[in-house]
């Protein structure tokens, strides 16, 4: 079962006894628990019928216990257990000892009046596992994984066209630009900038430069932008920016790296004929991340990377040695990799 299949079973009223929710994207994770919350347990309930539980403290049994003791004054109750390490290869803190097979017993014969809801912030199961077999055959399990590019600023324009404000062309893209993938820091984000429109309003680039601002990350993310377009006095002036932030030079220029890699890394990766959404997987990146590089590898030659990444490589040492002041160096560096022609 897929994550929309769930959901409108779940708003049909057909509740499954046991959930098993895995990945990486925790907004969407917590948003499909409220829902069912709010499916599961009414609103007077759910003080007493919402148990949350966390699996590096609590005994699995504890869990299973709960959840076959009858609920007392309501008629259902849900089970929230986070941190369910038990279904992953992580290694095991040994702190707390975990019956599985009491909790195989349980969902082969699971309690009617109980939800249990397994949260599992990690981007796959161990499928050798014994336990996650059984659950997998038992119970539903949902995965959460970050959205593709496409679907992230899908989901950005279907949030704003909720509160009724329309997005200029190449808004729902700065903004992602400025507040980053993060789905919850898009949500506060979106909030604020209705805020700002009201019912009916827009909004476009220009209020979205002016009112969400860049993290020191996504600043680096731009200044790797203008200088890919060759744009130095924009690429500087971040820079400066970022310098009245109080942001460490070595820092920034850790960071430069950082994103001159991963373009390189995914230059090379689409050479292998490589998906976004493959490439995404094995550097560990957000799609819409590997989109972006993908955009700003076209512009550069794998020599000219490589360059870049051995000259930041000589930068990096010549400022922590103190052969060069470390502003100066990155100033030199802007310069020099505008005259540089590979």
């Amino acid at each position: 079962m897929d994550l929309k299949a769930a959901v409108k079973a779940i708003r049909k009223g057909d509740i499954a006894p046991v959930y098993l929710l895995y990945g990486t994207e925790k907004y969407q994770m917590k948003q499909f628990a409220d829902m069912l919350q709010e499916n599961v347990i009414e609103e007077e309930h759910r003080e007493f019928a919402v148990i949350p539980y966390d699996l590096s403290d609590t005994p699995l049994d504890a869990v299973v216990e709960e959840a076959e003791t009858v609920p007392f004054l309501v008629p259902k109750k849900l089970v929230l257990v986070r941190d369910a390490g038990v279904f992953t290869a992580g290694k095991d803190s040994g702190k707390i000892e975990h019956r599985l097979d009491v909790l195989a017993a349980y969902i082969e014969n699971p309690a009617d009046y109980s939800v249990i809801v397994f949260m599992v912030h990690a981007d796959k199961l161990d499928e050798r596992k014994k336990i996650v077999k059984q659950i997998k055959s038992a119970a539903v399990v949902l995965a959460f994984s970050p959205l593709s590019s496409e679907e992230l600023l899908s989901w950005v324009e279907k949030r704003m066209a909720e509160r009724r404000v329309t997005l200029e062309e190449g808004a729902a893209t700065a903004l992602v630009r400025n507040a980053g993938t993060g789905l919850q820091a898009l949500a506060a984000e979106i909030d604020k900038l209705c805020l700002f429109a009201g019912e009916g309003g827009t909004v476009g680039v220009k209020e979205i430069d002016s009112l969400v601002a860049r993290s020191t990350e996504q600043n680096v993310f731009v200044m790797v932008e203008e200088l890919a377009n060759l744009r130095m006095e924009n690429a500087l002036s971040i820079f400066y920016e970022l310098l009245k932030q109080r942001e460490e030079p070595i820092k920034i220029a850790a960071l430069i790296t950082r994103q001159f890699r991963i373009i390189l890394q995914v230059k090379e990766l689409a050479q292998q004929s490589y998906s976004q959404q493959q490439m995404a997987g094995q550097l560990g990146l957000h799609p819409y991340a590997v989109k972006i590089a993908g955009e700003q590898a076209r512009r550069f030659r794998p020599e000219r990377l490589r360059w870049i990444l051995n000259e930041l490589a000589e930068l990096d040492y010549r400022m922590k040695t103190g052969a060069v002041d470390k502003v100066l160096g990155m100033e030199l560096f802007f310069l020099k990799l505008g005259a540089q022609t590979v």
